[in-house]
């Protein structure tokens, strides 16, 4: 359902962009465009003006759908509380399998052998 509702979203966002770039700059926002004419102080409710709000209220609708199915999913336990898990008890004397030992094949060798140093072009 999430998946759903966030594909709905999805669109919703960019037809309200699709739309909002469509319109009329009427109030000479960044100096481009032009007003005049016998428009009045209120201005004209246009098709697009009409589909931008309910695109915009559509938008708000799937955002709070969202937060609430996000909420249902959450788990009760922390993230910390999950690496608070133990595994298997180890008895004493017992060395664990995934840890090596120190001084073995954690370090690099001491000296380097001739025969994997690359050629040289002399």
């Amino acid at each position: 359902m999430e998946n759903i509702v966030l594909t709905i979203h999805l669109i919703l966002a960019l037809c309200l962009i699709g739309v909002v770039l469509l319109q009329r700059s009427e109030g000479g926002g960044l100096g481009m465009g032009g007003g005049g004419g016998t428009m009045s102080a209120r201005g004209a409710a246009t098709a697009l003006g009409k589909m931008t709000w309910g695109l915009a209220a559509a938008f708000i609708c799937t955002s709070i759908w969202l937060t609430v199915i996000a909420a249902q999913n959450t788990s009760d336990s922390s993230v910390l509380d999950r690496l608070g898990v133990q595994g298997a008890p180890v008895q004493e004397g017992d060395q664990s399998p995934s840890v090596p030992e120190l001084g073995g094949d954690l370090l690099p060798p001491t000296a380097v052998p001739d025969a994997t140093l690359p050629p040289r072009a002399e």
